[in-house]
């Protein structure tokens, strides 16, 4: 199965989702920003970095990206698509996903390990999980705190869309804690946490973070497709 890793100038975690996704079985196809072509991949993954630069809004510059117009048409097919980081935040402004990711409320960048409590485990990149289970995978962002409206907060909850919340300590102060949430259809995900360097013993603070490769192979499968 074929996992495609977009690079956009200014990534600069595609190599570890690369990296991440061969180790869990995927064969990788390395995606660029300016070319449509998605190559044949069965899922992608959009990585962390700065895209752009971030020099108008984080992930609005590459969410018009030729590749871009061509993964939100396969999202939209059903396609499994995941944002991590910076790629959360081109899924959002793409409006592939609900809300949009600011500034965190502190001002300062936070780069440490995170807890986290799975929420929902009903997606193509999570079914690796139960509900309640707590990881601990990094986290690294000075623009991850997520917001939305008060409508769109409480059709999230009703929908079970909030697929992963920050425990022990919310390092960016995300609204209702929210770590991660995926689009009705539980095939895109975008998560401000960073699953890919949670996937060695030698570099992560846990193997956690593999299950959400782990977790879009089994999908492909035919196992574990959300309900």
């Amino acid at each position: 199965m074929k996992i495609g890793v977009v690079t956009f100038p200014g990534s600069l975690d595609d190599g570890d989702a690369a990296r991440a996704a061969r180790i869990a079985g995927a064969e990788v196809v390395r995606l660029w920003h300016a070319d449509p072509d998605l190559h044949g991949v069965d899922a992608v993954v959009l990585p962390g970095g700065f895209s752009y630069g971030d020099y108008l809004r984080c992930g609005a510059i590459a969410r018009f990206a030729p590749v871009m117009e061509t993964i939100s048409a396969a999202a939209r097919d059903g396609m499994p698509v995941m944002g991590i980081c910076n790629g959360f935040q081109i899924l959002c402004e793409a409006h592939l996903l609900p809300g949009a990711l600011t500034r965190n409320q502190h001002l300062h960048f936070r780069n440490r390990d995170q807890w986290l409590r799975i929420e929902n485990s009903d997606t193509a990149w999570t079914n690796h999980f139960t509900p309640g289970q707590e990881i601990l995978i990094p986290v690294k962002n000075g623009e991850g705190c997520y917001v939305a409206d008060q409508r769109t907060l409480d059709e999230l909850e009703a929908n079970g869309q909030i697929v992963a919340r920050y425990i022990q300590g919310n390092p960016n102060g995300s609204t209702r804690d929210i770590a991660a949430v995926r689009n009705t259809a539980g095939n895109v995900l975008g998560i401000m946490p960073h699953p890919e360097h949670a996937v060695e013993a030698l570099t992560g603070p846990s193997l956690d973070g593999l299950g959400f490769f782990s977790s879009v192979l089994k999908h492909l499968a035919g196992v574990g497709v959300p309900a």
